[in-house]
């Protein structure tokens, strides 16, 4: 599918049953408001769906997207760029973090080589989706071409027809690429015209030297990019490939009204650059955390999007959406299977008794 295809693909989710479910929320068998952030949770479900949700989001399925990064040679990560294949392993053999908290949380993982460079993984349960071996650092210039940055959103778009194509309820992404904080940082930075200092963290545990040459790399890169870019430009410029195939796999997923979970600052980044290119695409997305970067909440902040844990998680790989997968589920349960005071014979909100003076 080609990205004008993916783009023109996405609609406003349902607004008449959004309303629909806010008033049944009203009337369900608990005081208005007491489950908190579960109810407007609910109610965008409804949305999305077009009614009432589905029971039980069987079919959680989560794309852990690799990529390596040109910029790691500009010293801002803790750990070299063959860490990326390394974790392939990891993630096929099931012994990675993501798939340990997958495995208790019922979701089904997949992982996609948007952009790794050096390895040679013969395993058919990869989706070899590669578009280059690792971008250009964005210390220097553009991460990648135009027509590369098409092709990884566009592949990514493949990775989610392939999920769906053995059924999916529930839809999330992960990363890996050693180095992505960096070109996550310089997307969120340009998008909320916040500067490099409060956009910048840690990612894999840097001191503060290299925090310092992560922000001026962040700076420099950044003043490349016109505030109003578009998302196309954002990618090619500051992005990287797995980056790009999140975006890619969101839009096809709010194409199909699949419900997306989001993880943490390079997934929403991904986000980010889908938003500017089908700003409705923001319908279709829950922040399953928010994570310990400092960027990631003001990426969330922008796209109007609450986060439903904050467990100062920062390893990415889809671990935050994983864990958030069963709290979407229940939100969606309290609309579909509570029923309202009427319906159970209970009575409702009495009124204040009026004055006889």
């Amino acid at each position: 599918m080609n990205i004008d295809t993916l783009i023109a693909g996405v609609k406003p989710a349902d607004a008449s049953a959004a309303a629909a479910a806010r008033e049944r929320q009203d009337q369900l068998t608990k005081p208005p408001g007491s489950l908190g952030a579960l109810e407007e949770l609910s109610i965008r479900l409804a949305a999305m769906h077009g009614g009432t949700p589905p029971a039980g989001y069987a079919r959680r399925a989560l794309v852990v997207m690799a990529g390596d990064h040109g910029v790691v040679a500009d010293g801002v990560s803790a750990y070299p760029s063959d860490v990326t294949a390394q974790m392939l392993h990891g993630f096929l053999g099931g012994t990675a973090a993501i798939c340990a908290i997958a495995r208790s949380c019922g979701v089904r993982v997949y992982v996609a080589d948007l952009g790794v460079k050096g390895h040679a993984i013969d395993d058919p349960r990869l989706m070899m989706l590669n578009v280059g071996r690792g971008t250009q650092s964005i210390a220097r210039g553009p991460a990648m071409l135009r027509e590369q940055a098409r092709t990884a959103i566009e592949r990514g778009a493949e990775a989610f027809a392939r999920v769906a194509s053995e059924g999916v309820d529930l839809f999330a992404l992960g990363e890996m690429g050693i180095g992505n904080t960096t070109p996550a940082a310089a997307v969120t930075a340009a998008v909320t015209g916040r500067p490099a200092h409060e956009i910048c963290g840690r990612g894999t545990g840097i001191d503060d030297e290299r925090l310092a040459r992560k922000r001026d790399v962040v700076e420099r890169a950044v003043s490349r990019v016109a505030p109003d870019a578009d998302g196309l430009t954002l990618l090619t410029e500051l992005g990287g490939f797995e980056i790009g195939g999140m975006a890619g796999a969101m839009l096809a997923a709010a194409g199909a009204r699949i419900p997306i979970v989001l993880d943490g600052f390079p997934a929403t980044a991904a986000a980010l650059i889908a938003f500017r290119l089908a700003p409705h695409v923001v319908d279709w997305m829950i922040a399953g955390h928010r994570s310990a970067e400092p960027g990631h909440a003001h990426a969330l902040a922008h796209i109007g999007l609450r986060p439903l844990l904050e467990l100062d998680l920062r390893l990415g790989e889809g671990t935050g959406a994983a864990l958030a997968m069963p709290i979407v589920d229940a939100a969606a349960r309290t609309l579909r299977e509570m029923a309202t005071f009427a319906e159970a014979g209970v009575s409702g909100k009495s009124e204040p008794a009026l004055s006889t003076d």
